[in-house]
Order: structure tokens, then C-alpha cells, then sequence
């Protein structure tokens, strides 16, 4: 019975994705096509503020940026105070509103220049002046001499990130630490429903803690590069099957960095879709704003109406 309910479930889920069209994915927001490369966003509860990462055209500058919103209109994007000569990435804003987690590879020390692995950073907001505190490192056992990559919380601050371990299924693995007695315990590796040997990251976990959003890279069962799969927890607590989020939300191009928005049922992440077709520009200017505005290939920020069902 516990089978067929769970076919049912993923049949209905489906249904409401195809009901969807590559016209109702939408970019974010037009403030953000000034940008080669966009991706890792999070938002507000009250949508009024989002962060997201910043990238020259091959990745080898990053910067985590804002954008906050004054009655229906967005401003223009801000660098966050901390970011340096270093590399920003990955932010996510934990469910009560106060913590911003981010990925780096920033000194321990301030007084050094030397670069480190990628660790999980975070910075917490000052209810006084509403500004964030400097970076502090999460440090052991989250983060080690590996490298760990997008940090995302429940409400009971249980943590989920990405880490490519040799004792981990592949080569990147998605990983979980318990928060218990106000600290971190020991990483756990998710089970075979979430990991394979080959590529799972970017993991995205409700608040609740009852469904997991993630990227598979090149998958038999995928669109074509890096597609978007959910997995719920059955009855007893466990992972089940993780299931691909299909057409039109993944494409034969990569899609990547999940964040959903539960109260509006929304879900943004990055993707790198491509439907530019030549045409007859009159100007070198009509020319920018179609490259630009259009899915150009680039990695965007993307949103889309999606309903979760949950078990």
C-alpha cells in the first residue's frame, strides 16, 4: 500500500509539472542581467531582500551581492560588506532570518593573505543596526581540510552541504550534521535514495526538514548535464528515491542551486537553458538587450511556480 501511495504521489507531482511550459519559467528579476554569471540565491520570508552570487565569465572572481526591494520595486545590487580579494559563494539565510551562511576561501587569520580551502562561513545580523557581523568560520566538524560548498538549515538548524570526501559514493556527496546541545555533530553521508557515485550537490532542505532539493549531474534518467531531483522522507524517517524534477523545469542544459520559497510555493534556482535565435537587429543596442535578457546559455537566476506534496 505504502508503494502505491507513493506512485500516486509522484504521478500527481509530475502532473503538476507538466502542466507548466518553458513560458512560465521566468528570470528573477531584469536588475540581474547586468551579470555574465549569476547563481546561488536565496530570499527574504517577506521577499524583500535576496542574495546571490556574482561571477566574472569563467568563475575565478566571486562575490555574494543583495538586492532589497522599496514597495514593488527592486534596487540596484550591493556588494556585502565582508567580500574582499577572496571568493563568496553560495549564501543561504537561515529560516528565522538572522544568519547568513556562505561558503569561502577567505584566511582563518585576518591578518593573512594566503588563501585556504573552501570552508562554511557565516554572519549574523545585529538586531540594533540591522547590519551583518564579520565572517566567523562554522569550523570542526563541519568544516575540514576538504573542501565544503553550499551550507542550508532546517528550522531545527540541522545542516546540510556538499562535500567531496575519498570516503564518500562519488565525487561529490551530500552530506548532513545533527544540531544537538548547540553544536554540530560529526558529518553523516546520506544514503544511496540521495547519493551514487557520481556527482550530488547543491542540496536545498525544507524547514520541516521533509523533503531534500538537489542537483544529479548527468544522470540516465536526466534531461542532459546537472538536473533538479526531489527526495521526501517516508514514515520511518528515511530518505526515499529521489525523483527527478523533469520538463520544463530541467532542461538538456545544466540546472543548479534550489531554493524554495514554501509559503508561495515558489522555486528559484540557477540555470544555464539556451533559446536565443538570430535575428535582424536594427541597432548594435537591440542587439545587447536580446543577448542579455533573453536564456542565453549564462548562468541566471530563474523562478517557477511549483506545489509540493508532501507524504
Amino acid at each position: 500500500m505504502k508503494q502505491i501511495l507513493l506512485l500516486l504521489a509522484l504521478i500527481l507531482f509530475s502532473n503538476l509539472l507538466s502542466g507548466q511550459s518553458e513560458n512560465d519559467i521566468t528570470t528573477f528579476s531584469k536588475k540581474l542581467d547586468q551579470f555574465y554569471n549569476i547563481r546561488d540565491f536565496c530570499i527574504s520570508n517577506n521577499g524583500n531582500e535576496a542574495y546571490f552570487t556574482i561571477q566574472s565569465p569563467s568563475g575565478e572572481i566571486s562575490q555574494i551581492a543583495t538586492l532589497k526591494k522599496e514597495g514593488n520595486k527592486w534596487l540596484e545590487p550591493e556588494l556585502l560588506p565582508f567580500c574582499d580579494e577572496f571568493m563568496y559563494l553560495e549564501p543561504f539565510l537561515t529560516p528565522d532570518q538572522n544568519r547568513l551562511f556562505f561558503v569561502s576561501d577567505r584566511p582563518i587569520n585576518n591578518s593573512s593573505i594566503q588563501k585556504k580551502d573552501f570552508d562554511i562561513w557565516y554572519v549574523d545580523k545585529d538586531t540594533i543596526n540591522n547590519s551583518w557581523s564579520k565572517p566567523k568560520n562554522l569550523g570542526k566538524p563541519v568544516n575540514s581540510s576538504l573542501d565544503e560548498f553550499y551550507p542550508t538549515v532546517s528550522s531545527n538548524n540541522n545542516l546540510y552541504f556538499t562535500m567531496a570526501s575519498p570516503n564518500g559514493l562519488g565525487k561529490d556527496d551530500i552530506y548532513f550534521c545533527e544540531w544537538k546541545l548547540g553544536k554540530y555533530k560529526e558529518p553523516v553521508l546520506l544514503n544511496k535514495n540521495i547519493n551514487s557515485d557520481g556527482y550530488e550537490f547543491n542540496a536545498f532542505i525544507s524547514k520541516n526538514e521533509d523533503f531534500l532539493l538537489f542537483t544529479k549531474y548527468n544522470t540516465v534518467d536526466g534531461q542532459g548535464s546537472g538536473d533538479l531531483y526531489i527526495s521526501k522522507k517516508d514514515k520511518n524517517n528515511n530518505w526515499a528515491k529521489a525523483t527527478n524534477l523533469g520538463l520544463p523545469i530541467n532542461t538538456k542544459y545544466m540546472e543548479y542551486c534550489p531554493f524554495y520559497d514554501e509559503e508561495n510555493q515558489k522555486l528559484y534556482f540557477t540555470s544555464k537553458r539556451k533559446n536565443i535565435q538570430p535575428q535582424d537587429f536594427k541597432t548594435v543596442l537591440d542587439f545587447k538587450n536580446y543577448i542579455k535578457e533573453s536564456k542565453n546559455g549564462l548562468s541566471k537566476i530563474y523562478v517557477a511556480k511549483l506545489n509540493i506534496i508532501k507524504n
